[in-house]
Parts: structure tokens; C-alpha cells; sequence
């Protein structure tokens, strides 16, 4: 299908240097980008786990640890 698509003229440049660089056409380039966008959206982004520190306190009363304990619990 053949459509029009404005580009800024520094986004355009770029892409027809490397395009020329690959020794493709631009328009296999900007397919080939496209594609990538697509196939890298559809993949669901897997979370990094995150390990809190455990703050230590006392079972029976609401813990409200200062800002020093919450330091010393992070470095023990």
C-alpha cells in the first residue's frame, strides 16, 4: 500500500544514511523499522523483581521504625 508519511527533514536524513549505509531502500528500511516497532509492542515487558528490605520489629506492638532503624536494617 503506498502512503505519505511527513517526517521531520533531520529524521529523514538519518534514516536515508543508514538505509544507504545498509544498502537497502528507504523503503525497506522504514518496513523493516515498522515491523520491529510492532512485533517489539506486542510483547508484554516482563517486571524485574524488586527485594524490600524487612524491617524488624517488635509482634505485638505497630511497628513505626525511625529513619536511622530503617538505615541499619538496609546495611545488616
Amino acid at each position: 500500500m503506498r502512503t505519505t508519511v511527513d517526517l521531520p527533514d533531520e529524521l529523514y536524513r538519518q534514516a536515508k544514511t543508514v538505509a544507504a549505509a545498509r544498502g537497502v531502500k528507504l523503503r525497506e528500511f522504514i518496513t523493516a523499522a515498522v515491523e520491529q516497532a510492532l512485533l517489539k509492542g506486542s510483547r508484554p515487558r516482563l517486571r524485574k523483581r524488586v527485594r524490600l528490605p524487612i524491617i524488624k520489629g517488635n509482634a505485638t506492638a505497630l511497628t513505626n521504625p525511625t529513619r536511622e532503624q530503617i538505615d541499619a536494617s538496609l546495611w545488616d
